[in-house]
């Protein structure tokens, strides 16, 4: 699976941003698909995740309540939708795929992930 991620950019403290992920490959629809951040001189971050068929979101608590992860199967697309932003938020976007995850546990573990996107940057003005 090669993801491609967009939609990063600038934006002010309290503006939405809507990230999407294509996927290429056949192996989408099979993939536990997901967002990281890394943010200048701080650790790699979970965000979001969403199961196979879409059912099951997991979510940072940090970001639960204003980003919500989706997916479409048929377009091979990965969504996240980014409200409220904060610039604690200002960061580097990583799109993931999973073949295989153990448990509901695992998910926030990147580990787990086998595919990286190149990311996409985003930043939040006060």
């Amino acid at each position: 699976v090669q993801l491609q991620a967009s939609g990063g950019g600038l934006v002010q403290a309290g503006g939405s941003l809507r990230l999407s992920c294509a996927a290429s490959g056949r192996t989408f629809s099979s993939a536990t698909m997901g967002w990281f951040r890394q943010a200048p001189g701080k650790e790699r971050e979970f965000v979001a995740a969403i199961s196979r068929d879409g059912g099951i979101t997991y979510y940072s608590d940090s970001m639960k309540g204003r980003f919500t992860i989706s997916r479409d199967n048929v377009k091979n697309t990965v969504y996240l939708q980014m409200n409220s932003l904060t610039p604690e938020d200002t960061a580097v976007y990583y799109c993931v795929a999973a073949r295989w995850i153990p448990g509901s546990g695992s998910v926030s573990e990147a580990r787990w992930y086998d595919h990286w996107g190149q990311g996409t940057q985003v930043t939040v003005s006060s």
